[in-house]
């Protein structure tokens, strides 16, 4: 019996990781540990921790952080109390294997401790680049300290495998949220429309903007510049979820609920959405908006197109149905005459999607399962043999 031990910290990991977790509870040979940190416990982000139990999971060991970790001082006191707080739930748990996914602070903070614990790790969604945040450096990070890489794209792959990983623990699964999409049951039109409160159709725009951490624009003047491009349209009425907790998160957090106060004939706001939900509403909108890894990876395979938004995410694949622009109105507004245009939904409406892979469930659950631990804490550096 192997002792898989999941961590989520956010709706949005969660919302990928959930299916993993039926899955491996599901299997006969594994036991199921789940740990909740970060914005699950968090009252301002909605206490999504509900959501897991929600699912029929238990949770064995909550890991609170602080509420909210608006500026840079923050966010490390933050780190450091999920680093302790691993170091008990380790303790605690001991678990044979744990999974991550991503690139948040707080996942570092879990490589950290699974690593002086001598745990291995399954990290999915390593070798990808999102050169405006502090995650890409953070997601490089958790791959040295990972035993088992789980990577969206091939090209992922050959990018860990290039970082010195064994190229025989780095296995391209395709992404969990696209698969995701092609398996959830999501909800009918009106139904969704009466939990969301709006109407919900070609003009509908789902909006999430977080701070791009390493970009030298302040967060609430392009949060502002996006708002003032939203007015540019005012045939479109919009969704919006909050951002992550990230540093500067809360001044978007205040724009946006100022903007929806002052507009709400036609725009609504969620800290958070929730796998189901979220889905459902892309079922029926026509595109998103923001800088989310969300718009770049999944939303593709629902058939809208995204404006995906500065800098935050520059580096990732993508697809033809997404187009990019710069944190400036003018930019944003002509980026949302692309996305809306007749051309332009054709092209999304064609579901071309580097992250599709149609095993993916099994690649990850398989992985997780059946790769042998023995020795896979003791690592190799792999050289590429370069001409120089």
């Amino acid at each position: 019996m192997r002792t898989v031990c999941i961590v989520t910290g956010t709706r949005a990991d969660w919302g990928l990781l959930s299916p993993i977790a039926r899955s491996l509870a599901e299997a006969p040979d594994v036991a199921l540990r789940i740990i909740a940190t970060n914005m699950h416990l968090s009252p301002r982000y909605g206490n999504t921790y509900k959501e897991i139990l929600a699912d029929g999971f238990k949770i064995h060991c909550h890991v609170p952080l602080l509420d909210s970790s608006d500026s840079a001082a923050d966010t490390v006191r933050s780190m450091s109390i999920a680093l302790r707080g691993m170091a008990d739930a380790f303790e605690e748990l001991r678990p044979d294997v744990v999974v991550i996914l991503g690139d948040r602070t707080e996942m570092l903070e879990v490589a950290s401790a699974a690593l002086i614990f001598c745990t291995p790790i399954v990290h999915i969604a390593g070798g990808e680049i999102s050169e405006g945040a502090y995650d890409d450096s953070i997601r490089h990070a958790i791959t040295k300290m990972s035993h088992i890489h789980l990577t969206e794209t091939e090209e992922y792959r050959r990018r860990v495998i290039q970082l010195g990983e064994d190229p025989a623990h780095v296995i391209n699964t395709g992404a969990i949220g696209v698969h995701n999409i092609l398996h959830t049951q999501l909800l009918g039109h009106d139904e969704i429309e009466r939990q969301v409160g709006c109407a919900i159709g070609p003009d509908t725009l789902v909006v999430t903007f977080h701070p791009a951490t390493l970009d030298a624009g302040e967060p609430a003047e392009q949060c502002r510049a996006l708002l003032q491009a939203l007015d540019d349209h005012s045939r479109c009425n919009f969704i919006f979820t909050y951002p992550n907790n990230d540093t500067n998160g809360q001044a978007i957090i205040s724009a946006i609920e100022e903007y929806v106060g002052a507009h709400r004939n036609r725009a609504v706001v969620f800290p958070s959405l929730g796998r189901l939900r979220y889905l459902s509403v892309l079922r029926y909108a026509g595109g998103v908006v923001g800088n989310s890894s969300s718009g770049i990876i999944e939303v593709p395979s629902m058939g809208i197109p995204t404006l995906n938004i500065g800098s935050r995410q520059r580096g990732r694949i993508a697809a033809p149905s997404v187009v990019h622009c710069d944190p400036t109105r003018e930019a944003i507004s002509a980026g949302l005459d692309t996305i809306l245009s007749p051309e332009h939904r054709a092209i999304a409406a064609r579901k071309d999607n580097p992250y599709y892979r149609p095993d993916t469930l099994r690649l990850i659950t398989d992985a997780i399962r059946l790769t042998p631990l023995e020795g896979i804490t003791i690592k190799h550096f792999h050289d590429i043999n370069a001409q120089l």
